[in-house]
């Protein structure tokens, strides 16, 4: 018989929520600055962008301090075990139905390749997508200290993070459609409760 679980605390819901919104901000504004949309304007997206960016290091602050001062860190935590069940449920069992190996609860969110993704993408590309956005906006106070001459480096890397959160994002984007029905895992994190006895995306 299938039950109720709670997975997602509501703070959890909502900086992920508000990390989401910000994100695709940043995202649309940067295309924008890039030239390769036109929606609002070079001076209007980059107000927007400034913004946006100063928001997330707020909300990035209060994520990485909530996940590391109430043990959620350890969902996080590196495994190799259920690597290869995971790897062969995405490679060929959804193609042909299988359930997936690794069953969601609130102990354990995220399956051996879900951990390896978000803790490189929290604790590796947010805080140098963050570092580089911070040099950027600073460099002529920094350039005028001595800090740093050249941009180019620091632009490179921080478009380049862009295109592989973009990347990330829509991968997630395909990976919630493969709970046990279309919207399960969306249901789940707007509720914060999953209703399918715990399976994962």
């Amino acid at each position: 018989m299938k039950k109720s679980v709670v997975i997602f605390k509501r703070f959890e819901r909502l900086w992920h929520w508000t990390q989401a919104l910000l994100v695709l901000a940043l995202i649309v504004t940067g295309l924008e600055l890039h030239d390769i949309i036109h929606i609002v304007g070079f001076k209007q997206s980059s107000n927007l962008h400034h913004w946006a960016g100063f928001i997330w290091v707020v909300v990035v602050v209060l994520i990485l301090t909530w996940i590391l001062t109430t043990g959620e860190w350890k969902q996080f935590k590196p495994s190799t075990i259920g690597v290869d069940r995971t790897l062969r449920f995405y490679l060929y069992g959804i193609f042909v139905g299988e359930p997936h190996s690794h069953h969601m609860s609130a102990q354990s969110k995220f399956n051996p390749l879900q951990r390896l993704a978000y803790l490189g993408l929290l604790f590796v590309l947010v805080p140098l997508q963050i570092l580089t956005g911070l040099v950027f906006f600073f460099f002529p106070e920094l350039r005028e200290a001595g800090v740093i001459e050249q941009i180019g480096g620091i632009a490179t890397l921080h478009t380049l993070i862009a295109y592989i959160m973009i990347s990330f994002l829509i991968v997630h984007l395909y990976l919630i459609t493969l709970g046990e029905k279309l919207s399960s895992h969306l249901k789940a994190m707007v509720t914060g409760k999953d209703h399918s006895q715990g399976t994962n995306d």
